[in-house]
């Protein structure tokens, strides 16, 4: 739905508990003891018909009867009762309820009938309920409350919420909010990501997940959410039971975990896959900044260790910091000459707390790491507790002009240890009972990094749009089901691809062996070779059952491989349906690397793309890599590498790299195909040969099916809407572009901000100076045309950028924010005022209830042009420099006859 009202959800100031109990041991026993005493400073009222008080405490007979009205209730009642409590609440004026009712069943469906009308939101049913920590509320029947810290734990299992809590508690861990979702028929993940991206108490947000519902909100949320802090997930179900029947390669290889991998990764979230990784994740994330880089420093007092913990971090593809002479000179005068002298800093088993302290300080300040792990075993030289100190100490005494490098620990051994992990735990100091779960905690934050990383990397510039036929493929495909076919054959498969720009073997179709002969003939004229394969809707691979042959060097020999064919395939599989053959040419390419691009539909996140080791063993190799639509060509690259079959392509020996900007063209361009066309639902382009000379697809699949008769699942992430794109005059004389930002813009960014004058950035930003690096332009132009829109006007003889106006939504799509920037120098040519003509009808057509901008009073000319677009204006409370202007679908205004005038600034985001 959306985040309103979860505020009343999140931080009450008032609850109510429905079904409060004065028997011991019952859930209305266990939830009331927890509210009155976590510390919850707000008003709590106990509701139960059964008593008239408990425990002291008045208890109203029913919600008609509590004195105050409650923010916040507490439903622990039979199922029956819920939908009519849940009235009951809305119409009294609570705007928020936890369900730990289990058991609805088609009472769920008349409980959010009850609530709608009232936005009253409901977490669960099914669910233990919700903490807050900071604020003291405990409104859950966990047994043990957790400590109050920055950490965000969200849940779909409400048993995994008391074991994390508890192994949290042990380790001095606190959180900002603990939610059990339940069975999420209202409050789901995608609105607590939503809330907790801009909640300033939660620093991080660790999520335990079963099954999305809304994969677009999901992702739309996730996106927001990781772009602003860290966001792990560990997700049960990773194994299916067994693959799902499909008709290609690509569906049996796409499985639904996968689906959710390339869901996770597209987000930037990172994926965990034990409850082990995401205690270490939960440890490190709870104490360790971002980190800088990837390479570790080891130090420890046992070589063994130290080996084990390089070994394991090679394991993962982690990186050992190489020191350079500054640091081994640094070391060698604190060290005795048997020191390790290298990477893992062996400091010998009779190392006493100087060696320790002296050791760690010189790598606290290597610049050739990025994070150090101190290990330590235990010895009879040194005890575990005054090791531990002098790194907390060492640690302490750097100064915070110097850079200093995160520390993780690691005191290996039992109860001897367990002071020297109460001293980190206490010092906010990570530390791990192993080496495993320390090289793993650190790889959690090198796999955050580089979440972070691909967020906001740019993809190229396209030189030149890439057009295609859409018209004639669309004419294609509802030939191919009128016919009543829902499979095209391969020459039909390689005319559609031919059309979006696909190198394709064109494949000619034969009826019969004398056709063959005749097709044969005219290709081998000026072809060495020809392959003949079965044309058949029964036969998904050909392969297996004798239905392909290669290498035919005379037209009598391809008639005869086509009797053969069909004799050896009509006694195997008798009731095929045998249409005929294709007949195409060899095509030479000896050292070419075999691929295979795919498409299938996943049933929680819809259209996936597929990449990997293509030809016949595909499914044996399974070197495959998934992402959602839509792709372009940075995502692309990212698919490639992260195969094996990605090394080949690089070259090897004899053998030059493979033509790769050609491969990504036909992941790109078989990404728009299948976006443009939701009347796909598999396609295999196996194989797709690559090689120093381009690309060409050999063989191809498509399945289809109506989109009146049967939608497709929808696209999980919204495409470049293409669609909006105009041609604009500028008032004066010239021509502009006025479309939908893409990624590969921000190096007109840069350019566009150079040219804003100081008096239009303080306008526009109410700051005398900007700084615009990468990280806030990524943010400008990598948005989710889903929540966000962003038009900008491109000069068409320059291709620089002239203006931009932006909206960005609330998360439930009804109110957004708006924003405007005219380059300074073309301000007065009208620029402005089609911007926000454009972004003002774009609202509308969503269904965009409101929109609103605050203005500097100082800037006449947005104020005047706003008052004729229609906007409403009051002043801002509290701040008589400002104006808040409000726009409504009913006050769309219309251009007047002279163009109004340009502005440099409105609202507070561009």
């Amino acid at each position: 739905m959306t985040v309103r009202n979860l505020n009343y959800l999140t931080a009450p100031r008032s609850v109510a508990l429905i079904g409060a109990s004065a028997r011991p041991g019952s859930v209305g026993s266990t939830v009331m003891h927890n509210l009155l005493t976590g510390g919850f400073a707000g008003t709590v009222q106990l509701v139960n018909p059964k008593y008239r008080e408990i425990d002291g405490r008045p208890c109203a007979a029913s919600v008609a009867e509590l004195q105050e009205t409650p923010e916040m209730a507490v439903i622990a009642t039979p199922s029956q009762t819920v939908p009519g409590l849940i009235g009951e609440l809305g119409r009294k004026g609570t705007r928020a309820a936890i369900v730990l009712t289990a058991g609805l069943g088609p009472l769920t469906k008349e409980m959010l009938g009850a609530s709608q009308p009232y936005c009253l939101r409901i977490l669960g049913p099914n669910c233990i309920g919700f903490m807050a920590p900071p604020i003291g509320l405990n409104a859950s029947f966990a047994s043990r409350a957790p400590l109050s810290g920055d950490l965000a734990f969200v849940s779909q299992s409400g048993a995994l919420i008391t074991a994390v809590v508890d192994w949290a508690a042990g380790r001095g861990i606190g959180f900002s909010q603990v939610v059990s979702l339940g069975e999420m028929a209202d409050v789901d993940l995608g609105d607590m990501l939503d809330h907790l991206a801009t909640d300033r108490s939660t620093r991080a947000i660790l999520l335990y997940v079963e099954a999305v519902t809304h994969a677009r909100k999901f992702l739309s949320a996730a996106r927001r959410a990781a772009r602003l802090k860290p966001v792990i997930v560990v997700k049960s179900g990773r194994h299916a039971g067994g693959a799902h029947a499909a008709l290609s390669h690509t569906g049996a290889l796409a499985g639904s975990d996968a689906a959710y991998n390339a869901a996770f990764r597209r987000s930037g979230l990172l994926r965990v896959k034990t409850l082990d990784d995401l205690f270490a994740a939960a440890e490190t994330l709870a104490r360790v900044p971002r980190l800088g880089g990837e390479r570790l420093a080891i130090l420890t007092n046992g070589g063994g260790a130290g080996v084990l913990a390089s070994d394991e971090l090679q394991d993962f593809d982690g990186k050992l910091a190489v020191f350079e002479s500054g640091t081994l000179g640094s070391l060698d005068r604190v060290l005795p000459s048997t020191w390790s002298r290298g990477n893992p800093v062996d400091i010998i088993g009779d190392a006493d707390t100087a060696r320790y302290a002296n050791a760690l300080h010189v790598l606290l300040g290597d610049e050739q790491s990025d994070a150090v792990l101190v290990l330590h075993c235990p010895t009879a030289t040194v005890s575990a507790t005054d090791a531990a100190k002098a790194v907390v100490d060492t640690i302490a005494k750097t100064s915070d002009g110097v850079r200093s490098n995160p520390v993780l620990t690691c005191w290996l051994g039992g109860a001897a240890v367990k002071d020297a992990r109460e001293i980190f735990a206490q010092n906010k100091i990570p530390t791990f009972e192993t080496t495993s779960e320390a090289v793993t905690g650190f790889m959690q934050l090198v796999g955050y990094a580089r979440a972070q990383a691909e967020l906001m990397e740019v993809p190229p510039s396209v030189a030149t749009e890439r057009i295609y036929d859409a018209a004639s493929v669309a004419r294609d495909i509802e030939k191919i089901l009128a016919s009543g076919r829902s499979v095209a054959s391969a020459p039909e498969t390689k005319s559609i691809l031919a059309a979006y720009g696909i190198l394709v073997n064109r494949a000619v179709f034969a009826r019969d062996a004398a056709d063959v002969r005749t097709i044969a003939s005219n290709i081998l004229s000026s072809s060495g070779a020809c392959a003949v394969k079965i044309a058949s809707p029964d036969i998904s691979h050909k392969s297996d059952v004798g239905g392909v042959r290669l290498g035919l060097e005379s037209p009598e020999s391809a008639a005869r491989a086509a009797d053969e064919m069909i004799n050896r395939i009509q006694s195997m599989h008798p009731d095929a349906r045998i249409d005929g053959f294709t007949v195409e040419p060899m095509i030479g390419r000896p050292h070419a690397v075999e691929i295979i691009v795919g498409m299938n539909v996943d049933q929680t996140f819809g259209p996936m793309m597929l990449f990997g080791a293509g030809g016949v063993a595909v499914e044996i190799m399974r070197d495959t890599a998934l992402a959602l639509p839509p792709l372009d060509t940075l995502l692309a690259r990212q698919m490639i590498a992260e195969t094996r079959v990605a090394r080949l392509l690089g070259g090897y020996r004899d053998r030059p790299a493979a033509k790769l900007d050609d491969l990504v063209e036909v992941l790109v361009r078989a990404s728009d195909l299948v976006i443009a066309h939701p009347e796909i639902r598999e396609l295999d382009i196996n194989p797709l040969l690559v090689d120093e000379n381009g690309v060409i697809a050999i063989d191809a699949r498509m399945k289809l099916a109506s989109e009146a008769a049967s939608p497709r699942m929808p696209l999980a992430i919204r495409p470049y809407p293409s669609h909006l794109q105009q041609i604009a005059q500028i008032a004066g004389g010239g021509e502009m572009t006025v479309r939908p930002v893409r990624p590969d813009d921000e190096p007109k960014y840069v350019r566009f901000f150079a040219a804003i004058s100081p008096r239009d950035i303080r306008l526009r930003f109410f700051a005398g100076r900007c700084s615009f690096p990468h990280t806030f332009i990524a943010h400008l132009t990598q948005i989710d045309y889903a929540r966000e829109m962003a038009f900008v006007a491109i000069d068409n003889p320059t291709g620089e950028l002239l203006g931009v106006s932006r909206l960005v939504l609330d998360p439930d799509l009804t109110h957004g924010e708006f924003g405007i920037l005219v380059r300074s120098d073309m301000q007065g040519r009208g620029i402005g005022w089609q911007l926000m003509e454009v972004l003002l009808k774009y609202a509308q057509s969503e269904g965009v209830e409101e929109v609103e901008g605050i203005v500097h009073a100082e800037n006449k000319n947005m104020l005047d042009m706003a008052r004729q677009l229609g906007f409403a204006s009051r002043d801002v409370e509290g701040d008589a420099a400002l104006r808040e202007v409000v726009w409504r679908p009913a006050n769309m205004a219309r251009k007047p006859t002279v163009d109004g005038v340009d502005v440099g600034s409105t609202s507070r985001g561009i």
